[in-house]
């Protein structure tokens, strides 16, 4: 096995509720990213999105990337890990600085001064900022500036949104991945991965709303103007159905999730009358054949009442009408039959399910909503990285993670 370069490779690792997946990457002609391993292994040490259990999640992480290593023939230190849970919170803010440079030209230390304003809110001792990202610049009197850098003017201000997070929540992940022998070089909070890998550039400028919806949280990010607006996490997901299944079948939790993946549909109208499903029961008795239709409807209110939960939240926001390209439904339970159309219904807008795009490599392998955060962390940690940086835990400091952010958003990264 060779051991590349650290500063070659891009491995994300998504320690999700359900499964732990590691993508491992590197880059190929064009700025294209090649995947060449993939990993996962079941996750039992998460609970809505929080590690509960340290030596189970370390046994993933350890299964899962050692999966990805073999098919890559590499072998990782360091990995760009996704953080999620309903301890996740997202606010925006506002930073005000005099332009300090020569000619009154705004120069980099400028940005960087105006960003650390910016992030100057009081939080709570055990909260901590994940990402602080800018939204645009005002230079003077001319807002919606992307690049300020080099413009002339007296006072510097600029929008970010700043999403922060439990220490302890975010730590015990950092701390299962250290145990499992792997440098963590950035957190990322998982929606704005998703975000990364299945959105086209013209979606981010108009409006688009991402919903990713995993095993134990539903992870919302908004973008627009080619910026993040709004992120949240929801505490609900693929879970909480699969346990309706099992209590309203009478079905065991395993079983209740295999019929989920093999039969369920999230729009009852969908599912012809006739079809019927084989359930298994509980303490050795008989299985038993219940209707499609009746499976569909445990389900699409569980289903139904995850994307109200999301509109009613933007709604809270002011964002109900910033998506205008519509919604993007991704992560494993969105391959479920019925849920763009019960989507559509809800939000009144088109949707469409997200798989990874603009990759190279296996590409066969990861088209599938369930690794679009695991890709998706991988290519925010080569945008992220700027060029000569060393693949240590570098960017791991508030500082190092802020400039990096802010170089991140002048390359136009979202």
């Amino acid at each position: 096995m060779r051991r590349a370069k650290t500063l070659d490779l891009s491995v994300g690792l998504d320690v999700g509720t359900t499964k732990i997946c590691a993508i491992v990457a590197e880059p190929a002609a064009r700025g294209v990213l090649n995947i060449i391993g993939v990993g996962t292994a079941p996750s039992r040490g998460l609970r809505r999105g929080i590690v509960v259990n340290i030596d189970s999640t370390v046994e993933a992480i350890k299964t899962a990337v050692a999966e990805a290593e073999q098919m890559a023939g590499v072998e990782v230190s360091g990995v760009y890990a996704g953080v999620a849970g309903g301890h996740v919170r997202g606010v925006n803010s506002r930073g005000v600085v005099p332009i300090t440079g020569k000619h009154h030209e705004v120069s980099e230390a400028d940005v960087e001064r105006v960003v650390e304003a910016a992030r100057a809110v009081n939080l709570p001792q055990d909260r901590e900022i994940i990402h602080v990202l800018p939204q645009s610049f005002v230079v003077d009197d001319g807002d919606g500036v992307r690049e300020p850098i080099g413009m002339s003017g007296v006072r510097l201000e600029v929008e970010v949104h700043i999403v922060t997070g439990a220490v302890t929540s975010v730590q015990n992940v950092v701390r299962s991945v250290n145990r499992a022998g792997l440098t963590v070089q950035d957190i990322v909070l998982e929606p704005l991965a998703s975000a990364e890998a299945v959105l086209y550039d013209d979606e981010k400028e108009l409006g688009v709303l991402v919903i990713d919806i995993g095993g134990g949280t539903t992870d919302v990010a908004l973008l627009r103007n080619g910026a993040v607006w709004h992120t949240v996490v929801l505490p609900l997901g693929g879970d909480h159905i699969s346990n309706d299944i099992a209590i309203g079948l009478r079905t065991p939790t395993a079983d209740a999730e295999d019929i989920k993946k093999r039969y369920g549909c999230a729009l009852t109208a969908l599912v012809p009358a006739e079809e019927t499903v084989d359930v298994p029961a509980v303490g050795g008795r008989k299985p038993r054949q219940l209707s499609r239709q009746l499976l569909s409807e445990i389900i699409q209110p569980r289903v139904e009442e995850i994307f109200t939960l999301v509109a009613r939240e933007l709604a809270r926001a002011g964002f109900q009408d910033a998506a205008t390209a519509g919604v993007v439904v991704t992560g494993g339970t969105s391959i479920m039959e019925g849920v763009p159309e019960l989507a559509e219904g809800i939000f009144d807008q088109p949707v469409r399910r997200g798989v990874p795009i603009g990759i190279g490599g296996l590409v066969d392998v990861i088209e599938s909503p369930i690794y679009a955060t695991a890709v998706g962390l991988a290519l925010y940690g080569r945008h992220s990285r700027s060029p000569g940086e060393s693949g240590g835990a570098a960017g791991s400091t508030p500082m190092g993670r802020l400039t990096r952010l802010v170089t991140g958003f002048l390359g136009d990264i979202f």
